[in-house]
């Protein structure tokens, strides 16, 4: 007789923890995006080192 407690592992798998982490991931790699291509128009003179600096620290900055 089942007391209330079950294991969580004999249930079926959803979808839904992948699905969040996948948006997580996508959101992520566009944010990227967007700063490297705001960052090459914005200000072009700019070198490539200090361009992956910025980069770095935006995103340890907000933990993407």
């Amino acid at each position: 007789m089942s007391d209330g407690n079950f294991n969580r592992a004999l249930l079926p798998s959803t979808p839904y923890r992948s699905g969040v982490r996948m948006g997580q991931l996508q959101a992520k790699a566009k944010a990227e995006e967007a700063l490297r291509r705001a960052l090459d128009e914005a200000i072009p003179a700019l070198s490539a080192e200090q361009k992956q600096s910025v980069q770095e620290g935006f995103m340890k900055a907000f933990r993407l």
